[in-house]
């Protein structure tokens, strides 16, 4: 009874530890602050820059430079150095023409106008080129103080939502129906016409320092609302008048004035460290999460109940009865014992399967420690790109344990071909990620896309992976080869056992078939808010649920694997090496159905370049995924065969 309430109050425990994990980050950056022009010094900035972002669009996958729209830009553009992961991810930070004096309140102030003539055929496609983000809902996303500044708004149930991000302009459709932002105002209701976001209402909230040990303030929050105002007098702006229209048709010359107001507000009840919390409550609530978690727990007891009465009831009494005085009746029976001298027998195509084993080892250490640090807060969403960086660098850094369980195995596995194995260990994987991450890279560059990589950044990455990654898997595979192979319990005979006719369960390709039903069931709903994140461009900062089901994960393949196995076993087939790779690996296979699904169902994505490279970045997932869940199973099954074939007596 005492056994029971000590594992209750560790499960409750560790959900509640992780839950909280959840939510805690830390901010990433040191807190800047902010005071009145009369006041300022080394320690406290008077202007206040605000930095825009690329834009990007749920309905394509292409995102676009500030600068390639036509708005109006910083005379003095500055960009940040930004890290490998922002620039992988496409990110491209630069200063804008909005610049604002802290405490000082500006209403109306004119930025630039931008004219448009019909006759000119540079305007011309300016202006298409601007329509067409309006139609496709390309979102501007801006940051003043590493803080994203977002447009808040009601949405059902009396919540609010807040955005990070909010679109240039929308459109009324020819047959009058009002897309996207157009709902919101029922003076945009003109057929055929497009409605520009101009001028936008910035409220900036801080948190004043005063009698808390730091001079000035510091800003705790950023919001906006857009709005389309036509000016009468672009020179002298009221930002009072219609909504500012830009017809389908260009047929006269189009003049659009953007204009601002800010006005600042103290609010020193949010503490800058907490001062994220206003998004990510708005984001998909964590009711949501706490299902998923209880409904991969229901499955991962499910399947420790299975195996528990596998280990100890089914296998207790196999072993007793195998290990009986009278060995002439247990040579009679049938089951797993019988396949002792052919367990061990080494799997064709060693070489692929230890590569891949490799690969995956480097990928499970790499997945973990990134999680790990990220469930600790290091790589929260206010760290710009840091969660891309550290997988990049533990990757290129994790190089030698891929060699060494690779040329550990295939030498265990019989294989002399230790180049081979080396050269396909350090190029085969990656080679063809890298490739299919190129192909995309190209689309992006023909495209005009910012999310295109430099051609610097594309040879760096090459530099780390010839550089740094495969000298270390030589180093690995080296240590690997030097170790002698994998003692195994049983001697191998030298004629192979014939395997008797099996049942339809028992086949290899309905046992890979189910077996990764299982564990696609424990990270399917976490799975739909990873895809949120990366396509619908929201914010992904739930890393303490991500952490717990990768273990979740880890536990069902392994279990999964091993209950399939043991039954294959008992049906005396002894092929289990790629089966137990393959059955969880499988997983992926239905990761890949998902994404599909989710492609089809929930993104509006249109044009044939966004829906290649939704499909060419997807595969790219499945790989890793694939390697992953396959290594998991495999390692399972592995110390599983291990055990119970060293506690049977054998002649």
């Amino acid at each position: 009874m005492k056994t029971r309430i000590d594992t209750e109050f560790v499960l409750v425990f560790t959900l509640v530890a992780f839950s909280t994990c959840s939510g805690f980050y830390l901010p990433g950056l040191a807190p800047v602050s902010f005071c009145e022009d009369v006041k300022g010094g080394d320690d406290c900035q008077t202007l206040i820059q605000l930095f825009v972002n690329r834009l990007d669009s749920v309905e394509s996958v292409l995102p676009y430079e500030y600068d390639v729209f036509d708005f109006c830009k910083d005379d003095n553009e500055r960009r940040p150095s930004e890290n490998l992961g922002q620039v992988l991810f496409g990110e491209r930070i630069e200063t804008s023409p909005y610049k604002f004096s802290f405490k000082k309140d500006e209403k109306c102030k004119k930025l630039c106008t931008k004219t448009y003539v019909k006759d000119k055929t540079e305007d011309k496609n300016m202006l298409d080129f601007l329509k067409r983000g309006m139609q496709l809902n390309y979102q501007h996303h801006w940051i003043v103080d590493n803080m994203p500044v977002t447009w808040c708004y009601d949405v059902e149930d009396s919540q609010k939502y807040c955005n990070p991000g909010f679109p240039i302009g929308c459109l009324v459709t020819t047959e009058g129906r009002a897309k996207d932002a157009c709902v919101i105002n029922s003076e945009f209701n003109k057929k055929n016409t497009f409605y520009i976001f101009n001028h936008v209402d910035i409220k900036l909230t801080y948190h004043n320092g005063e009698g808390e040990g730091w001079r000035g303030a510091r800003l705790v929050a950023a919001t906006l609302e857009p709005k389309s105002i036509n000016n009468a007098d672009a020179d002298k702006p009221t930002c009072e008048g219609p909504p500012m229209e830009v017809p389908g048709e260009f047929s006269s010359d189009v003049k659009i004035t953007y204009t601002y107001s800010v006005s600042f507000e103290e609010n020193n009840d949010i503490k800058w460290a907490s001062r994220w919390d206003y998004i990510l409550v708005s984001m998909p609530h964590t009711n949501i999460q706490w299902f998923s978690i209880m409904n991969s727990l229901v499955i991962v007891l499910f399947l420790s109940g299975m195996v528990a009465m596998i280990m100890l009831r089914t296998l207790h009494k196999d072993i007793a009865r195998y290990n009986q005085v009278d060995q002439e009746d247990a040579q009679e029976e049938s089951g797993w014992k019988q396949v002792h001298g052919d367990v061990f027998r080494p799997p064709r195509k060693g070489m692929l399967l230890s590569v891949f084993l490799g690969q995956g080892t480097q990928i499970f250490i790499m997945t973990f420690i990134t999680l790990f640090l990220a469930c600790l807060g290091f790589l929260s969403p206010a760290n710009r790109g840091a969660l891309m960086t550290c997988s990049v660098v533990l990757w290129v850094l994790l190089g030698t344990p891929a060699g060494y369980v690779s040329a550990r195995l295939y030498k265990t596995f019989g294989g002399e071909k230790w180049k081979t194995n080396v050269l396909l260990t350090a190029l085969l994987c990656p080679g063809i990620v890298f490739a299919d991450f190129f192909l995309m890279n190209l689309i992006l560059w023909v495209e005009g896309s910012s999310a295109a990589i430099p051609f610097g950044t594309l040879v760096a990455i090459l530099a780390l992976w010839f550089g740094i990654s495969v000298p270390l898997t030589f180093i690995g595979a080296y240590f690997g080869f030097k170790r002698p192979a994998i003692e195994q319990p049983v001697r191998t005979n030298q004629i192979p056992r014939q395997i008797p006719e099996q049942s339809f369960f028992t086949k290899p390709v309905p046992g890979i078939v189910m077996g990764g039903i299982l564990p696609f069931g424990c990270i399917f709903i976490q799975l739909f808010f990873i895809l949120n994140s990366i396509w619908s461009h929201q914010m992904y900062y739930m890393f303490g649920f991500l952490f717990l089901v990768f273990i979740i994960l880890l536990i069902t393949c392994s279990e999964a694997t091993i209950l399939l196995c043991y039954f294959h076993l008992c049906a005396e087939d002894y092929h289990w090496w790629w089966r137990s790779f393959l059955t969880s690996g499988f997983t992926a296979v239905y990761l890949f159905v998902y994404a599909v699904h989710y492609f089809f169902s929930k993104l509006q994505i249109v044009g044939a370049a966004s829906t290649i490279l939704y499909f060419g970045y997807t595969s790219i997932m499945v790989l890793i995924f694939f390697l992953f869940t396959g290594t998991i199973g495999f390692f399972a099954c592995f110390w599983f065969v291990n055990k119970i074939y060293s506690v049977v007596k054998v002649d």
